[in-house]
Parts: structure tokens; C-alpha cells; sequence
């Protein structure tokens, strides 16, 4: 029999997550501190939209983009955060979460043998996304010294005369690192000269604890090479409603939309009723949950102060990223003794990347309490390996 597989399929590596996720799975007294999913319920009155949709028999397809009402509420939504006009018919499209629109998008811009520059540690999507697109990721280590930004530097020495895309991450997953608007005027330039286009993952931008989430696309010269990718999972709490959406010109999103005609239909309709409901009415939601991330991150690293690990201070999405270098192991190592002689799990940086060797990912999108005894536990763990060397 021949081969049944994709060589390329095959040649992709399974998501460092999800070894870590697998044997927690069977320690049912463990504290896992490895998911980026809310602990929150999705809001009352968002359910209830959802479930109303459902009572009325709204039931069927929507348009391949999405609802009309949907799209036009998130251009009010976007205008209002971010200072950016969409227009709704023609530049927003719908999607199953903010993943199926990182991989859509790149699959509607990338050509064989494209370049995608993507900065790390980041978001485990992006690499297999470009690879099955056709494109070739190249990526950029970002540095703690940098608060894990990207420099305007290290974009001009990552770019080469094949560079299509610029995979912008911030807030970022796994670090918390975030770009302020100096920062992004510095990259915005360049990508201008460059003529670059941008994927900018903005599904963290309301979990920003310093000051307002500012957009590339609000940059000069940036909406028309920009592809804005946001969602609904990590701002109101709607992980399982499995809803996204990308902003861009005209031209990417028609594209997008025909290969989401083409392997998806449309998203869930019932989330989308549920979306617009969110979108109207859930800021003090979204206000309530960012107020509490930032009380357990502050808890975080005060933790980590007291009991001297180092850790830059992330000011976005819902992730802390200690340094572990001290204690002389790889990352993976340390997460699975941690795991094994203290039943805490946390996450490798070097499952965002090799750039991540040296620190782990630490999850605060759970109780006070549970981050307490987590940190109780970690400092008996680091007290005992600087008590070992």
C-alpha cells in the first residue's frame, strides 16, 4: 500500500502544549496553570442571547462572511477602540475563532517560497499555518532585555528580498509582552518602505494593563497593509462559542472568504447572535475580567520577587514568563519535575519557540486562590533545586 500521509503534514510537530495538557489528564490532583482560557463564564446576558437565537429557530447558514449585523457592530467596536474604520460588507469577515483566520489569511496571501516573519516566542499557530500555506517561516528571537518587543532593528536584519509577511503578536501569547504606540510607528515605517504586509493578532487587545491597546493598523500608511485578526474567546469570555473575525482591504478578505466558503460555510450562528450581543453591551464585562487578571498578575510577581525569580513585567493578554535559567535544566525539564514532584503544570516557553529556552509560561486566567497555592508550591519547588546545587 502506499503511503496514506502528507509528507509536509507529517513533518509538523504536535503543539508543546498539549503533552503537558495530556498528563494532567491523568493527575486529578494537579493544578494545571498551563490553559489560556478564561475561568469566567461567558456573561449572562450574552448566553441569553445565544439561547434566544435558538428558541426563535435562527438556526440556519448565515452569509459566508457573517452576519451583516455582526460585521457592522464590530467596525463600531473597532472605530471606537482603536480609531480605525472598516467597511462592513466588503472588509470583515467571520470566522471560527481568530484561528481559522490566521490560517485562511496567510493561505490567501502566500505564494510558494513567501517569506513570513515571525517573532518569538509567540503563538504555536503561526509556523505550521505558513508551512501549509505554502510560505516559509523565518523567525525573529525576541529578547527579555527588550521586554520581549520587537525592534525595529531586528526586523530590517530578518527581512530579505522573500519577505511577503510580518506576523505581528502583541499582546503576546506566551509572554505578555506588549508594543506601545512608539514602538509601532518604528515598525510601521518600516513595513512601509519594506512593502510588507501585516498579520496583526490582536485577540488580547482588551487585556492591556497600561494604558489603551494600540493597533498597527492605526499606524500612517498601515489599514491598506494590514490584516487585523481579533475575536471573542479571550475578551468576553466565549472560548467554546468558537467565534473570530479578520479586518483587511478588500482584496485579502474576499480571498479569505472564498477559501471559508470553500471549507467552512460559515461560522456557528448561533454564536454570532451571541456575538453582537457582546459587542453591544459587554464592556463592564470586559472591564470586570481585566480588573481581575490584573489583581492576579500583580499577585504574580510579587510572588515571584519575593521568592527572587526573574521575571520582566508583562502588562498584556493573561501569561507571566519567568526566567529559569538559574537552575541550570531546560525548560522542559524543569516544567516536568515541577509537574511530577509538585503536581503544578506549566507551560515550556520552548513550546513558542526555541527562543523560549530558559522560561515558562504561567497562566493567570484562574482563581486567586488556586494561583496562591500554585506559588506555594513553586517556591518549595525552587527553594529545594537552589538547595541542590
Amino acid at each position: 500500500m502506499r503511503n496514506p500521509l502528507s509528507d509536509t503534514i507529517v513533518n509538523i510537530k504536535p503543539s508543546g502544549i498539549r503533552k503537558f495538557f495530556d498528563i494532567v489528564a491523568d493527575m486529578p490532583d494537579a493544578i494545571s496553570l498551563g490553559v489560556g482560557e478564561p475561568d469566567f463564564e461567558t456573561p449572562w446576558h450574552i448566553r441569553d442571547e445565544g439561547i434566544y437565537a435558538l428558541e426563535k429557530g435562527k438556526t440556519f447558514y448565515t452569509s459566508n462572511s457573517g452576519l451583516k449585523e455582526l460585521r457592522a457592530e464590530i467596525c463600531n467596536y473597532l472605530d471606537r477602540k482603536i480609531g480605525v474604520k472598516y467597511e462592513p460588507l466588503s472588509e470583515v469577515i467571520i470566522t471560527v475563532g481568530g484561528s481559522e483566520a490566521i490560517d485562511i489569511g496567510l493561505r490567501a496571501m502566500l505564494n510558494p517560497g513567501d517569506e513570513v516573519l515571525i517573532p518569538q516566542p509567540s503563538y504555536v499557530s503561526y509556523e505550521p499555518c505558513t508551512i501549509l500555506a505554502g510560505g516559509k517561516p523565518v523567525f525573529i528571537p525576541l529578547k527579555e532585555e527588550n521586554e520581549f518587543r520587537l525592534t525595529g532593528r531586528e526586523l530590517l536584519d530578518a527581512i530579505t528580498d522573500k519577505t511577503k509577511v510580518l506576523i505581528m503578536p502583541f499582546p503576546n501569547n506566551p509572554t505578555g509582552a506588549i508594543m506601545d504606540k512608539d514602538d509601532l510607528e518604528e515598525i510601521a515605517k518600516i513595513c512601509v518602505e519594506k512593502d510588507l504586509i501585516v498579520m496583526s493578532d490582536e485577540i488580547y487587545s482588551e487585556l492591556s494593563y497600561h494604558g489603551e491597546h494600540v493597533s498597527i493598523a492605526a499606524m500612517p500608511g498601515m489599514r491598506e497593509r494590514t490584516v487585523l485578526i481579533n475575536g471573542f474567546s479571550k475578551a468576553f469570555a466565549m472560548t467554546g462559542w468558537r467565534l473570530g473575525y479578520a479586518c483587511g482591504p478588500k482584496e485579502i478578505i474576499e480571498q479569505m472568504t472564498k477559501i471559508h466558503q470553500f471549507a467552512i460555510m460559515c461560522a456557528p450562528t448561533t454564536s454570532q447572535y451571541a456575538a453582537v450581543e457582546a459587542l453591544k453591551n459587554g464592556d463592564d464585562d470586559v472591564k470586570m475580567m481585566r480588573e481581575s487578571y490584573d489583581q492576579r498578575r500583580r499577585f504574580l510577581m510579587q510572588a515571584f520577587k519575593d521568592m527572587k525569580l526573574q521575571c520582566f513585567e508583562p502588562f498584556g493578554a493573561f501569561y507571566v514568563f519567568p526566567c529559569i535559567k538559574e537552575f541550570g535544566m531546560s525548560s522542559e525539564e524543569f516544567c516536568t519535575r515541577f509537574l511530577m514532584e509538585e503536581k503544578v503544570a506549566v507551560v515550556p516557553g520552548t513550546a513558542f519557540g526555541d527562543s523560549g529556552e530558559g522560561f515558562v509560561r504561567v497562566s493567570y486566567a484562574y482563581s486567586l486562590e488556586k494561583l496562591k497555592l500554585a506559588m506555594g508550591k513553586l517556591n518549595n519547588f525552587i527553594t529545594k533545586l537552589r538547595g541542590e546545587k
